[in-house]
């Protein structure tokens, strides 16, 4: 079947248009002019103009982890390609599904050190899930449908398309998605029921069964975090989370522990380590959530669903390891489940029960808030989750301190309204994923839980808020510190706080009326609320200032090297320290 004649511009943008696609984030420049005109000629996509290309990449991660629709990015070659690489490595970490089209030098000058080159494939495949480099106009509309298939199917993650400016130019023919199969990959989507049938079977006669979730469940759409919910249920098994999985299974539910890791809760941390079956639905062992590997849930069974055969076995061994899309994985089990007429020990489960409120009871999260005095960090969050959860709230958040308390104190009932950089660690990703989420969701309340230091990585996006009147609110919580440099550097390196402390702070209030929007501070306890209203009824951006106690350190918190039934509490002076080894590990 012969296609339409068009030129490589005109193709982009027209499979961009065949897959769906209505915005895209993106900087011009001389090597992807020719597709900004193609821009120029329709209306069917909205571009948005960034800054800067990483908050590109950042916003069009919150475009796709808000709306599980992959996000779009379009920049220049050179310098416009290597500013994409932290978010692209971001998105790679945290699983997004995202197509950066960048533009290239023309084909006959690669390798000649033309203006604006770089070998951006090269430069691009070690922080991308695949990449192409476009020869031809005659690959483009492959690639282009490849491009989407490959980053929505299977583990999902970020392509980069590189395309030479003379390719743009060229004339060929223009086929739909329909007529593109991708040649080899094929990502299995269904688990071996032989080894769904073995977990059922070990689930049923656990004594101290944890679900143990992560990001994959939010990846795999809301299915899944329905049918989790749905066997959390039936079973009547306790629910943790890693950071990227906050929401696929409501905060408000008895059965729920909060997150666990490094800084997660100590009744999720130590029923991780006394627990006797670990049923793990798309996480992936990271550091952060392990702990010492020898030390990390010795005497447990593990069940591992994931879609991505890589990740099962790599970190920590598994005996039930199941490759496969969590819904249909989840669903082949609650199936299961009901044909077996399978039932908990209800004896023994009822006694793991005991022993988690006895941790409860330990009330890890808790703090002081004087009347008078500082804000407490956690009080700051607190509040700002009673005075929003009535809303349909989308939180963002930097990187560090803020973004622990916001995990810790700001409760989540739904997927898709938490976005973070869990893996990667991005400070200066809150401000341009909350763009992102707000263009994706244009009736929501998108909050970027920052802090002072993070915020400033990517202030520039503010101007993209301003232009496109966007209302997202940059909640700050001002300790004037790298809070969690500061907070290591008390713990590891003997309180010497070597660059650690912000100096020259611009003001926060009088930046966010250069910028066009509105400024608020916060310094006292009790007028943190009436500030918080002023700051959701403001029309456009808003900067809110929150002065927060600065001495304030982000707890429990797993000491790095220690076993998860070691955790130092804020409260309690015989909380372990951390070792030499340790030390190395943070």
């Amino acid at each position: 079947m012969s296609g339409q004649q068009m030129t490589g511009a005109e193709i982009v943008i027209r499979a961009l248009v065949d897959q769906g696609v209505d915005t895209i984030f993106g900087y011009p420049g001389g090597a992807v002019l020719p597709i900004y005109d193609e821009l120029f000629k329709q209306e069917g996509i909205k571009h948005i103009l960034v800054r800067h290309e990483q908050g590109a990449v950042h916003a069009a991660e919150g475009y796709a982890r808000s709306t599980g629709k992959p996000g779009v990015v379009l920049v220049t070659s050179g310098p416009g390609a290597t500013n994409a690489v932290t978010g692209l490595t971001d998105a790679l970490m945290d699983s997004i599904p995202l197509i950066c089209l960048t533009g290239q030098v023309a084909t006959h000058l690669i390798g000649s050190d033309a203006f604006q080159e770089c070998d951006t494939v090269g430069i691009t495949r070690p922080c991308t899930k695949h990449n192409w480099l476009v020869n031809s106009v005659d690959e483009l509309t492959r690639v282009m449908h490849e491009a989407f298939y490959v980053a929505t199917h299977g583990r999902p993650g970020p392509v980069v398309v590189d395309i030479p400016k003379n390719v743009q130019f060229a004339s060929g023919e223009y086929q739909g998605p329909a007529n593109v199969v991708h040649k080899t990959y094929r990502p299995q989507i269904k688990g071996d029921v032989k080894a769904i049938t073995r977990a059922v079977e070990l689930m049923a006669g656990a004594k101290k069964p944890i679900f143990y979730t992560g990001g994959g469940v939010i990846n795999s759409g809301p299915t899944a975090s329905q049918l989790l919910r749905q066997l959390a249920e039936m079973t009547g098994y306790p629910v943790t989370s890693t950071l990227m999985g906050l929401g696929a299974f409501p905060a408000e539910n008895k059965q729920w522990l909060g997150m666990l890791g490094m800084h997660g809760t100590y009744e999720a941390n130590n029923a991780m380590h006394d627990c006797d079956v670990m049923i793990c639905v798309g996480a992936r062992f990271d550091d952060r959530v392990t702990g010492r590997m020898d030390a990390f849930s010795p005497n447990s069974k593990k069940i591992h669903i994931d879609i991505d055969p890589s990740s099962i076995n790599k970190n920590v061994h598994v005996d039930i390891p199941i490759i496969g899309d969590c819904a249909h994985v989840l669903e082949d089990m609650i199936r299961i489940w009901k044909s077996k007429v399978a039932q908990p020990n209800k004896e023994a489960l009822a006694d793991w029960w005991r022993q988690i409120d006895t941790w409860r009871g330990r009330k890890s999260l808790s703090y002081e808030q004087p009347k008078e005095g500082l804000i407490k960090p956690q009080y700051a969050i607190e509040r700002l989750y009673e005075l929003t959860k009535h809303r349909e709230t989308i939180i963002t958040t930097e990187v560090g301190q803020h973004q622990m308390w916001a995990a810790q104190h700001f409760h989540f009932q739904k997927p898709n309204r938490w976005l973070t950089s869990g893996g990667l660690g991005t400070m200066g990703y809150g401000l341009p994923a909350a763009i992102g989420a707000q263009i994706a969701n244009p009736d929501a309340l998108v909050i970027d839980i920052a802090g002072e230091a993070s915020i400033l990585m990517n202030m520039q996006e503010m101007s993209t808020a301003v232009q496109f009147m966007l209302p997202v609110k940059i909640f700050i919580l001002n300790n004037e510190y790298m809070g969690m440099v500061r907070q290591w550097q008390q713990l590891l390196h003997g309180g010497r706080y070597s660059q650690s402390y912000s100096e020259a702070l611009p003001d926060f209030v009088k930046l966010a009326d250069a910028y066009g929007g509105t400024g608020i501070r916060a310094s006292k306890p009790s007028e943190l609320d009436d500030k918080i209203k002023q700051m959701l009824d403001a029309p456009g951006p808003v900067i809110f200032d929150c002065q927060v106690d600065p001495a304030e350190n982000c707890y429990p918190m797993i000491p790095s090297g220690a076993p998860h039934n070691e955790m130092i509490l804020g409260d309690d002076p015989d909380s372990p320290t951390v070792s030499e080894e340790g030390k190395m590990l943070v």
